[in-house]
């Protein structure tokens, strides 16, 4: 069974995903040339959103692979369920043949998508975290096209290529190898016109002050000096909501320094002192 080609596809960005222009280009891009796109840059850059926007915006299925520091390929790929075989074949009440080990198969993410009907788009999220060999090897099914289920020598062709988005967050560097495989965009931290894009869209009725007070005040902690895990855009979100959910509260404090619901938008708690102090700082 062959691949069938992409149908030329456009993905132009959905309500709820601001996309710069460069980001759209690479996405088409890389659909057209049938390859992965890799995706870096910190955590809350909106890399995992991406993909969930493309699948929504070409009303595709989106399937997602989260990677784990232990995971093998094979599990990416499928499992043999040697163990309700078992089971079935000890207490004889299953429906099905214990004979036919194909029954006991199961589809992992990336076979599933391999098997769909439709044309998916497979996440395949956080692959820093697998050790080299692991990328490498999934490169090769990816390019391929398909795989081998050796309890039963067969092998499994994808019916149609996936949309693959790969991402990273940069802890751990890809071999050479798996970067030449992929095309690559890196995802910057929003500058502050960017996120008033961003904030707009989920706020369309924020006002010009509180919109500004907050977007200062949030660029000001991130800068914070000490500071591990600097709060991103889902951090900022939040925090916005549960400022409006306070009926008590002045968006002017914030010029004044007085910025609350810290715990909203630092997730550590050395991180959290690391605030409190610097914020008690500012206010002397």
């Amino acid at each position: 069974m062959s691949v069938e080609k992409s149908t030329g596809e456009k993905f132009s960005g959905v309500a709820r995903y601001v996309l710069d222009e460069e980001l759209a280009q690479i996405v088409n891009i890389t659909m057209a040339l049938e390859m992965p796109l890799l995706l870096k840059g910190e955590p809350g850059t909106g890399k995992t959103m991406l993909a969930h926007a493309i699948a929504e915006s070409l009303n595709m299925r989106l399937i997602v692979l989260n990677v784990k520091s232990s995971m093998k390929l094979i599990e990416a790929l499928y499992q043999y369920d040697t163990l309700t075989r078992l089971n079935d074949s000890r207490f004889g009440d299953s429906k099905r043949d214990v004979s036919n080990i194909e029954s006991y198969i199961k589809m992992g993410k990336v076979g599933q998508a391999f098997v769909s009907d439709e044309r998916v788009v497979l996440l395949i999220d956080e692959i820093d975290k697998a050790d080299t060999d692991f990328q490498d090897d999934m490169l090769d099914v990816l390019d391929q096209m398909e795989f081998d289920i050796i309890e039963i020598d067969k092998t499994m062709r994808a019916k149609h290529r996936p949309v693959i988005i790969i991402t990273s967050n940069a802890k751990k560097d890809l071999s050479d190898p798996f970067l030449g495989r992929c095309n690559f965009h890196h995802i910057a931290f929003p500058e502050p016109d960017m996120m008033r894009k961003i904030i707009r869209v989920h706020f369309p009725d924020i006002d010009r002050e509180a919109l500004d007070h907050t977007i200062m005040a949030f660029y000001q902690v991130r800068e914070f000096r000490g500071i591990e895990k600097k709060p991103a855009t889902r951090e900022l979100i939040n925090w916005i909501r549960a400022l409006k959910a306070d009926t008590d509260f002045k968006v002017k404090s914030l010029a004044k320094g007085d910025i609350p619901y810290m715990g909203v938008l630092f997730k550590k708690s050395p991180d959290l002192t690391i605030a409190r102090n610097s914020v008690s700082r500012m206010r002397l």
